[in-house]
């Protein structure tokens, strides 16, 4: 028996308030019950891992994961110099493939960069909503405001001479940008035990944004993260409460020794 599932409860609205700790509201298990489930968890005759964390530690944990959020509103003020640094930290404390560390964070602060930032994405926005076709105007919808609002935009970049790294690569190449976002994973999850929203960003043209923020030539953009403080973290991942899309049962991404064969583990997931 494992830590009972963990999910945001049902708040009215897209961006309906996370109070942060202690709230009531956060997760279907207050941390106070994790006494329970290791009392099951012994009656059951289940070991724990003498490297286990302790039972509030492993609840703060998965309730990072699982109240983290995309983030695409922000309230305004700044993230302190030191808060920020220790996010960057966790992010570099992301496993990589071959211990590469392909990653660099570009730190936009510059006002007018960030609007020649912003307009690079608008430009790319409206070429992914004509390539969307009879979702084109839904897509419109969902603005890209971040990048203008946030305290903090980081870029992230993949650096030049990434082919020396062979280690893990050969037959994989792409696994520079699976390292990459590994770090962006850890960073994200960082901020959200802050208090801190952050958004992923995807829609430019690498090269573009390579060019206009003098990149080397080889670094490859993947990412601008908006981060900052938000007035409330949406209670059910945003593109799901717009109705674009919805989290699938994990019952259907989990499978036994072979693709498709039964066995999948956990409860299903709305």
């Amino acid at each position: 028996m494992g830590l009972p599932a963990l999910g945001a409860p049902g708040l009215a609205g897209g961006a309906a308030a996370c109070r942060g700790a202690g709230c009531g509201r956060c997760t279907s298990v207050a941390v106070s019950d994790v006494s329970g489930v290791e009392a099951a968890n012994a009656a059951a005759g289940e070991v724990r891992p003498s490297h286990a964390f302790s039972p509030a530690e492993q609840q703060a944990l998965y309730r990072a994961i699982h109240e983290r959020r995309d983030m695409r509103h922000f309230s305004g003020g700044a993230v302190a110099d030191d808060v920020l640094q220790r996010l960057l930290s966790a992010a570099h404390h992301a496993p990589s493939v071959g211990f590469m560390q392909p990653w660099r964070f570009v730190r936009v602060r510059s006002r007018p960069l960030r609007e020649s930032v912003h307009a690079l994405i608008e430009q790319e926005r409206v070429l992914t909503a004509k390539a969307l076709g009879e979702r084109e105007d839904a897509f419109m919808k969902l603005k890209v405001q971040g990048v203008l609002d946030a305290a903090e935009v980081l870029v992230v970049a993949l650096p030049p001479g990434r082919e020396q790294h062979v280690f893990g690569r050969r037959t994989l190449p792409e696994m520079d940008v699976a390292s990459a976002a590994c770090a962006i994973q850890n960073l994200w999850l960082a901020a959200r035990a802050e208090g801190l929203g952050m958004g992923w960003v995807s829609i430019f043209d690498p090269q573009q944004l390579a060019g206009l923020l003098q990149m080397p030539v080889g670094a490859k953009p993947i990412a601008v993260l908006c981060l900052g403080p938000v007035a409330a973290f949406y209670d059910q991942p945003m593109l799901q409460a717009e109705k674009w899309a919805r989290r699938a049962p994990l019952a259907d991404m989990v499978f036994e020794d072979r693709w498709g064969g039964a066995g999948g583990r956990g409860p299903a997931e709305g």
